[in-house]
């Protein structure tokens, strides 16, 4: 996609050129008594042909492990724990952002009519800004850098769901 400015105009067109994508996906899950382990794996090889230029497609990882671990008491209890993998990802101007993991926790006790559950998403507070700045200028006149990973960090959430 090409971007033209103007003074208080922006335009999107789309340029010459196809994205020609390969990869594969595998997954697997482990059960032992109440317990499951869940694991998969993401390959993607995105090309993205411009004009007749080849280059890598920008903001797309590689490689990407996702990984979660449940405890389940059937109709009482549900318990979590996960983790993402992201490889290194090359951005629009041709350099790499950095790789990173995502981790959360999630809790949920069940009743018949409702249950209660707890979200602990990104405890490890990964975020973009701790690598680097997301914009370079200033803060009056700033120019965004490629957003590759979660901004907001460590979010805890919860709430009711009613079963009617």
């Amino acid at each position: 996609m090409q971007t033209t400015r103007a003074p208080e105009i922006t335009k999107l067109s789309n340029v010459d050129g196809y994205v020609d994508t390969k990869g594969m996906e595998t997954n697997l899950k482990l059960s032992y008594a109440d317990f499951k382990l869940f694991i998969g794996y993401t390959l993607t090889d995105a090309q993205l042909d411009e004009d007749g230029s080849k280059r890598v497609n920008p903001l797309t990882a590689k490689h990407r492990l996702n990984n979660v671990l449940m405890y389940e008491v059937e109709d009482k209890w549900k318990i979590g724990l996960e983790a993402y993998y992201y490889s290194k990802q090359t951005l629009s101007d041709g350099t790499k952002g950095k790789s990173y993991w995502i981790t959360g926790f999630m809790a949920e006790r069940l009743w018949e009519k409702f249950s209660l559950f707890v979200n602990f998403e990104n405890f490890t507070d990964t975020r973009q800004t701790r690598f680097g700045s997301i914009y370079n200028g200033t803060i009056t006149n700033p120019v965004f850098k490629d957003i590759y990973a979660p901004l907001d960090g460590f979010v805890i959430n919860g709430g009711i769901k009613l079963n009617l």
